[in-house]
């Protein structure tokens, strides 16, 4: 692991420890788990949404074919 052995590791720790504390320590643990958690979860579920639905995202300035038909439809009809 990036050549740290068990000593390197226990000196890194214990200057975490020192710099943060224990109580401040837990709670990065925390959040980095939560937020890991959050992570896995929007990756599933973007895999999970059918393909269609994927395609039919617009990026914001860009007009869709289907949303530029309707409007020269109408554009015509008033002409």
């Amino acid at each position: 692991m990036f050549g740290l052995g068990m000593t390197e590791l226990l000196v890194i720790l214990a200057i975490v420890l020192l710099i943060f504390g224990p109580k401040r320590l837990k709670n990065i643990g925390a959040d980095l788990g939560n937020a890991i958690k959050g992570f896995r979860k929007a990756v599933t579920e973007e895999e999970e949404q059918p393909k269609a639905q994927a395609e039919e995202r617009v990026i914001e300035g860009e007009a869709s074919a289907k949303q530029a038909q309707p409007n020269d439809a109408q554009q015509d009809s008033k002409v």
